[in-house]
């Protein structure tokens, strides 16, 4: 049977294929194959973090040397941290960062810093000179002595410790009265520094300190100079000079070089004090008074900034002013902070003044009875010193000029305050 017409028709020719048809279906074929073997691996998961490169310890190193060079030291020392996260064994970062400490001060923190060279490396003269600077920085100078002995050993052609050592014997013989022994072996330590290397500044701001503390403030002028000329950022170099220009009588000189150090570490109360004894000196009182609270408001627990403070006003004839803040440096007491102040017990200048000028106020305010003591106590204890024997027979003369109805003092309002 046939049956024409029926779509089942079995007899029907085959329809030829179409060649565009079978190019189109294989390109579509192998991008799909190109897509699921090549970029589908190469696309990340959605919502995935994009991970980030992780930066090498050159380019931190790189970074803190290039921070160093800027003289920003709080940076520098930041960048290598992060060294030192990547790489926690390498002795020269933590050398670097202990000396951009003592730079700035942070002692404590130098002398962990050092250690930890040390412990990489004990055989590092750096790091061990670099220990036995901060040792004595912390009033551990005994210590500090022998451990830069060590490290002058372990490189006896250093000029660093050399200029350390110079410098920390320089600083114990003031606290031992002088000491001329102690003196005259930081003269040499210094010398023998600038000996290997005439451009370190260390050997020249242990030279300076030297000159200073033999009183010969010209030749540490030049020293001071000479060392911040290879380092202007370092703040207590600006300090130094500072003084000895203030003590040649370059005192806008001196202003300058204190404001210089306030720029570079405004936390530190030093060159506000200095600043506010420089004014008092010229009789700039205003500015006197102003930079001594602000030396106290850096640190409301040292006495010496209240003694400072209490002498301007002695000066100004602003007796109750300088009672107030000469009583806080000498008996202590308690900063507007709620810090206690501990008191300073009678020592040589500039302890010495502190009382002298209280015991003067006290008398120029008719409270002989505070001030008498006070002149008997200078008298017996600080004898050798010749302006505060004369200061404490004051007190004596304006106590009797009281008590001769000669010399006019404010009536009593209140009761004094206990000793």
């Amino acid at each position: 049977m046939y049956l024409r017409g029926s779509k089942f028709n079995m007899n029907r020719r085959r329809r030829r294929s179409n060649p565009l048809t079978i190019i189109i279906l294989a390109l579509l074929v192998g991008g799909a194959v190109y897509i699921n073997q090549v970029i589908v691996p190469q696309t990340p998961p959605l919502f995935m973090p994009t991970p980030t490169p992780t930066t090498s310890p050159e380019t931190y190193l790189a970074e803190a040397e290039q921070l160093v060079a800027e003289g920003k030291y709080a940076q520098a020392i930041q960048n290598y941290k992060d060294a030192l996260l990547l790489n926690p064994d390498n002795p020269g970062i933590f050398v670097n960062i202990a000396r951009l400490q003592i730079y700035t001060s942070r002692f404590d923190e130098a002398l962990v810093n050092a250690g930890n060279a040390l412990v990489s490396n004990p055989g590092n003269a750096q790091a061990m000179a670099l220990r036995g600077y901060a040792l004595g920085r912390t009033d551990d100078m005994v210590t500090a002595e022998s451990v830069l002995q060590q490290a002058i050993d372990l490189d006896p052609n250093n000029p660093l410790p050399y200029a350390y050592m110079a410098e920390i014997l320089a600083l114990r013989s003031q606290t031992t009265s002088g000491d001329l022994d102690m003196l005259n072996r930081a003269i040499e330590f210094s010398k023998k520094a600038l000996s290997f290397e005439p451009k370190i500044l260390e050997a020249h701001r242990a030279r300076g300190i030297v000159y200073e503390f033999t009183n010969n403030y010209e030749e540490a002028v030049a020293e001071f100079e000479a060392a911040i000329a290879l380092n202007r950022f370092i703040a207590d170099l600006h300090i130094y000079l500072g003084r000895n220009y203030r003590a040649i009588g370059e005192n806008t000189k001196a202003i300058q070089e204190f404001n210089n150090a306030i720029s570079l570490n405004p936390t530190d109360p030093e060159p506000y004090a200095r600043l506010s004894r420089t004014y008092a000196s010229l009789g700039e009182y205003p500015n006197a008074v102003s930079f001594g609270v602000d030396a106290i408001e850096r640190d409301p627990t040292d006495p010496f900034l209240y003694g400072y403070l209490g002498v301007v006003y002695y000066r100004m004839t602003d007796y109750p002013k300088a009672i107030e803040n000469l009583n806080i440096a000498i008996r202590g007491g308690t900063a507007a902070t709620g810090e206690v102040v501990e008191g300073l017990a009678l020592d040589y200048w500039p302890v010495s003044e502190f009382y002298t000028m209280l015991g003067l106020s006290l008398a120029n305010q008719g409270r002989c009875g505070e001030a008498l003591p006070i002149a008997q106590l200078v008298a017996n204890g600080v004898s050798i010193e010749e302006f505060s024997v004369a200061n404490a027979e004051e007190i004596v003369n304006l106590c009797q000029q009281v008590a001769d109805g000669d010399l006019q003092v404010p009536e009593p309002t209140a009761t004094p305050p206990p000793e």
